[in-house]
């Protein structure tokens, strides 16, 4: 792993959070056993654990609750703050109830403090925790940098490590009803297929990305955008300021347009399309030969 920290502290003070299996692992062989599962320490192979730090290990592991069948946990140890750059070290178990050895991609986790509010969250690749036995609980630090905290300081009690399912849930394509609509499914097929060749958003991260530009009879323009929502929650936007710059980064057009009801929901892609009438349009004979529309960047 990239960072191992001591767990010197025989304490816990995270609770856990449990989700199904099936909601994070695919392919796995649920049982039907309806009897309580308890958990075996399983370090990682590539730790070289100093006895002491071992028996802090065991002495945690044999005091979390079992799970039920077909459960994934993740049970909160403590917290420290990395003083170098202001980093949270998160320990937490990563636990399972199942019978097999599984292994896990890259899912978004939040801490939460006792309320359900969100203090920090970031993406992690759990394949880096190695594969993880059947019955099992592997200690481990996740690193939630300051630019992914929302808080201060770090909770001291009550406190969980969740997994956001929703990230997991490959990004796709929505439409609104009129674009259903309107468009052939060859249409639709191929806006599906350029969504999904676009860079990968960050979680949290909201982005436009135009696709197509078409200048109207009546000297205004028209720009289809695509708006994406890295977050794992609807968004909705009711006003969005734009502007549109051609191959020769010359500012084409200017506008901000108000807006009765676009939402975007969690992990998806929407098209939309906005025209700048006449009057906004600032160049006559742009080239559209490459173009660029965005947020203006506000002075200070």
């Amino acid at each position: 792993m990239k960072l191992f920290s001591i767990f010197n502290k025989a304490e816990k003070t995270g609770s856990d959070s449990t989700i199904s299996s099936d909601e994070i692992v695919e392919g796995v062989n649920e049982t039907t056993e309806t009897d309580e599962v308890e958990t075996k320490l399983s370090l990682h192979p590539e730790w070289n654990v100093p006895q002491e730090q071992e028996y802090v290990f065991r002495f945690l592991s044999n005091e979390l609750e079992p799970l039920k069948p077909n459960q994934i946990s993740l049970s909160g140890i403590d917290i420290d703050i990395e003083p170098a750059n202001g980093s949270w070290l998160v320990k937490a178990f990563f636990r399972s109830s199942l019978d097999q050895q599984i292994s896990v991609g890259s899912v978004e986790l939040m801490l939460l403090d006792k309320e359900g509010k969100t203090l920090a969250s970031d993406e992690f690749d759990l394949k880096e925790l190695g594969d993880i036995p059947g019955r099992s609980a592997r200690p481990w630090v996740f690193v939630f940098t300051k630019e992914n905290i929302f808080t201060e300081q770090p909770p001291t009690e009550n406190w969980k490590l969740a997994f956001n399912v929703q990230s997991m849930i490959p990004h796709k394509l929505e439409l609104e009803q009129a674009w259903e609509d309107g468009l052939t499914e060859d249409q639709k097929d191929g806006l599906a297929k350029v969504v999904e060749g676009l860079p990968k958003l960050k979680p949290r991260e909201v982005n436009i990305s135009g696709f197509q530009v078409k200048e109207q009879e009546d000297g205004g323009i028209a720009a289809s955008i695509f708006i994406r929502n890295g977050h794992s929650k609807q968004i909705n936007i009711e006003k969005l300021p734009l502007e549109l710059i051609d191959a020769n980064g010359d500012l084409v057009a200017n506008g901000s347009f108000t807006l009765d009801s676009l939402s975007v929901k969690a992990n998806t892609t929407k098209p939309w399309t906005f025209i700048y009438p006449k009057e906004l349009v600032q160049k006559e004979t742009p080239d559209f030969s490459r173009w660029t529309i965005r947020v203006p960047q506000q002075n200070d």
